[in-house]
């Protein structure tokens, strides 16, 4: 299925409703579809291979996805805070391409080659071209749901970004498998704080639109701005990450929200004392603990409402240990722990978290589908499942430090600090943190000789990468446990420096 073929569904079905946007002036399906088809027009005249979006999230961001989904070219969200090394490498990979961006995408894309627009002469020449010009469908023959519709570049554990493929055909299972068609009333809207080129984005542009349910984005969060926000829009679904939820629940302001129903969190570790305070505090508002990765076109296992009730509310140990879960498989994903030979695990047993089914793309670009013989891709995540199914992870197989659902590779920050010249070796690590899910510490060893202070390396740090990557402590060791082969111990590394 051709991801539009949603949007056509609940633009006939439904085209009146808002389904982008704030109550007063949003977007209806009908008006979603036109504009979409006014891209696609726009897309197909520049001859564009790919619409590479580059900046914050807004409206601005469903017309993209459609429109390029429209036009048959891939729409490549990217990451507006990269480094300009970074991201100028991966503007290198797609010179075909059309762009949509903010004023510092804009330029950046414009510097790369790359015609572009920014997003408010998007939303104009999308609203202002006839939508009935001609739009060139891919032909008489079948359409392919093969085709990529969505190119996100993920980082995992070395510090170049992979580009992740996600098909139509796995977009559209995971909606199709995950959300029922128009079973959102029509006041229902949704509140999503996450940036466009993160999966939670795709995912929520097409899960909420084929409920039909308004989404509207807050491109800056603030805990007074989201709980405002979510009091003045009459929001009633809200997906926010840990940290997020950490920051609303202590901020000492009134937390009435009178009209949230449900509120979805995930992708970082949530600590239990926050989990059981928010439920404390919002006793009416249903929990959804969402897991899922990008390759996995997002959720692939969930802790649902009242899941998290039964668990706070039990004095049965281990149903109220599935409070630290994720919740159970959705349907259409068949998951499997996994030891490392690939035999299935028991319940209890932690392993190798692998998953299967229509909406797993496990497909990077260049480099093919990384999958094995039976079809079963290795999310690279720790975990066992319990007797009744429901699944506890156990860290990543890899070092990726997950600091505020943002996947950050140690390489990539171990990198800047060695081009320091008093750096000799370092190992950074990600330390268990009850705001951020984990927070950024470096070890590192000087040349003989050599004195340096930790707020002058930070500093060298800050000056080369954003302040979310830049390590919080830095310690100061005469040398790193590596094996005979030079291999770096990093379990040790993080075992000493939670002591010290």
């Amino acid at each position: 299925m051709r991801l539009t073929m949603l949007l056509d569904m609940v633009a006939d079905t439904a085209g009146d409703r808002i389904v982008v946007g704030s109550r007063a002036g949003g977007i209806t399906a009908a008006g979603l579809r036109d504009r979409a088809r006014a891209g696609a027009a726009v897309l197909r005249a520049s001859g564009a291979d790919a619409l590479v979006y580059l900046g914050v999230n807004g409206p601005a961001f469903p017309v993209a996805l459609f429109a390029a989904a429209l036009a048959d070219v891939p729409l490549v969200p990217l990451n507006y805070r990269l480094g300009e090394e970074q991201l100028t490498a991966l503007l290198a990979r797609h010179p075909g391409a059309y762009g949509v961006g903010d004023e510092g995408g804009g330029a950046a894309l414009r510097a790369a080659g790359i015609a572009a627009v920014d997003a408010a002469t998007w939303l104009a020449t999308t609203a202002e071209r006839p939508v009935d010009e001609p739009v060139d469908e891919p032909g008489d023959e079948p359409w392919d749901p093969e085709r990529t519709a969505v190119v996100i570049y993920t980082s995992g554990t070395t510090s170049a970004p992979k580009g992740v493929l996600l098909r139509h055909g796995n977009l559209a299972s995971y909606v199709l498998g995950t959300v029922e068609f128009l079973a959102a009333a029509e006041d229902d809207a949704a509140l999503v704080s996450v940036p466009p080129y993160h999966i939670a984005a795709v995912a929520n542009v097409i899960s909420n639109l084929y409920a039909g349910r308004r989404t509207l984005v807050l491109e800056q969060f603030s805990p007074d701005e989201w709980l405002t926000t979510v009091r003045e829009e009459r929001i009633t679904n809200a997906l926010v990450v840990p940290t997020m939820l950490s920051r609303i629940i202590e901020t000492g302001s009134d937390l009435a929200v009178p009209s949230l129903r449900g509120l979805a969190y995930g992708g970082a570790p949530m600590p239990g004392a926050l989990i059981e305070k928010a439920l404390r505090t919002w006793p009416e508002v249903g929990f959804v603990n969402a897991y899922g990765l990008t390759e996995t076109s997002s959720t692939v296992a969930v802790l649902g409402p009242e899941q998290h009730r039964a668990s706070l509310a039990s004095d049965d140990p281990d149903v109220r240990a599935r409070l630290s879960s994720v919740g159970q498989v959705v349907p259409g994903v068949e998951l499997a722990v996994l030891d490392d030979d690939g035999v299935p695990l028991p319940a209890g047993e932690v392993g190798r978290i692998c998953v299967r089914g229509d909406q797993v793309s496990g497909e990077y670009d260049g480099q093919g589908r990384a999958v094995d013989d039976d079809g079963w891709f290795d999310t690279r995540d720790r975990g066992h499942l319990d007797a009744s199914g429901y699944l506890f992870l156990g860290g990543r197989v890899d070092d990726t430090i997950i600091r505020g659902a943002e996947n950050i590779a140690p390489a990539e920050i171990e990198e800047v600090i060695l081009h320091h010249p008093d750096v000799v070796d370092v190992a950074v690590i990600g330390v268990p943190d009850e705001e951020w899910g984990q927070r950024i510490e470096a070890v590192v060893v000087l040349r003989d000789g050599r004195a340096l202070e930790a707020g002058e390396l930070r500093v060298f740090v800050l000056q080369r990468l954003r302040s979310s990557k830049t390590p919080e402590r830095f310690l100061f060791w005469p040398e790193l446990p590596r094996t005979e082969t030079g291999k770096l111990v990093r379990r040790d590394v993080l075992r000493q420096a939670t002591l010290s």
